[in-house]
């Protein structure tokens, strides 16, 4: 078990396996943006030793990110690894969903169970405006392959003011009457240099809220309206799926954060949106024992912060989110 100061206990691990994507999102990074050469980022043995590590900490829940996670080389083969290791319960995936019609299976098959889809409207036009390079297309081609393989399956919309926080909110809420997913509607966050555009593209939750309402109708709590991770959850009466918001924003929830990141050059990230990381690649490529990894991160866990300080004007400018992996 890995405690913070606060009594959480720490045990997800999001990773990012790479900085690079496929796409630009307008919200995410610059369009010209330089990523970092790869013998500075965390190679596949590195990985999966400090999956290893981490689990026997007690981290048992495991979600890769990016940047975008399937242009990693050998992602399949870090899947399987990651699904043998012992401790390791459950491995999940954020992806733009482009490459997943041809690894979709091949995840399911090595241990993945879910995927989160980031599918920020379903108009072609405001989807190539949002991501600068994508066709949405691509994307509803990965969703139905992740169906197929029998994978979990939540959708994604980050909501930008005056690019998709209208009709195309209710179009995705729809897909809930028909399909047992969950879909999942997220504030902006800033970020480094993209950092005053995101926080002028805040959308509520309780706007948000009310565009759905209007559109499709009362929206009903589930499980007296607890988190189900990071979500609030809502249904709309007689949906199969539910309809989530990720305030992060608005109405933090920083009490029961039981998280940590693995950033793709190997630092230990405590908070999303704080600064303060802990260098796990420097000692683990100086030839630190996992003892010593192990003190390395319990004491990098010990002091996570209690939660962000958007309140008190205190943006993270170290690093976009491509870099962090959300």
């Amino acid at each position: 078990m890995s405690l913070d100061r606060f009594g959480r206990n720490i045990n997800y691990l999001r990773i990012s396996l790479t900085d690079r994507c496929n796409l630009r999102c307008v919200y995410c990074m610059p369009e010209d943006m330089t990523f970092r050469p790869r013998h500075e980022l965390l190679q596949d043995d590195e990985l999966l030793r400090l999956v290893n590590i981490f689990a026997e900490l007690g981290f048992h829940k495991f979600r890769l990110t990016g940047g975008e996670p399937t242009v990693r080389a050998h992602i399949v083969d870090l899947v399987h690894g990651m699904a043998g290791t012992p401790g390791v319960e459950k491995i999940a995936m954020t992806t733009n969903g482009l490459l997943l019609d041809r690894l979709a299976r091949p995840l399911a098959e090595a241990g993945m169970q879910r995927v989160n889809i980031s599918i920020d409207t379903l108009d072609p036009q405001k989807f190539k405006k949002l991501t600068r390079w994508g066709e949405v297309e691509d994307v509803w081609r990965g969703i139905q392959a992740a169906e197929a393989a029998g994978l979990e399956i939540k959708l994604n919309a980050v909501v930008v003011r005056n690019y998709n926080d209208g009709e195309d909110l209710v179009d995705l809420a729809r897909l809930t009457l028909h399909q047992p997913w969950q879909v999942r509607f997220i504030e902006m966050m800033p970020f480094g240099d993209v950092a005053d555009f995101q926080l002028a593209g805040v959308v509520s939750e309780e706007e948000l809220r009310a565009t759905i309402a209007a559109g499709l109708g009362p929206l009903r709590p589930v499980n007296g309206g607890e988190l189900d991770g990071e979500a609030r959850l809502f249904r709309i009466d007689g949906a199969p799926g539910t309809i989530g918001f990720i305030s992060s924003v608005t109405q933090p929830f920083c009490a029961s954060c039981n998280r940590a990141r693995l950033t793709a050059d190997g630092r230990l990230r405590l908070c999303l949106l704080r600064e303060m990381e802990v260098d796990l690649l420097t000692p683990l490529r100086d030839g630190a024992d996992d003892d010593q990894m192990k003190a390395i991160i319990k004491q990098g866990i010990w002091w996570k912060p209690w939660g962000h300080g958007l309140a008190q004007d205190v943006i993270p400018l170290n690093r976009v989110m491509s870099e962090i992996g959300g």
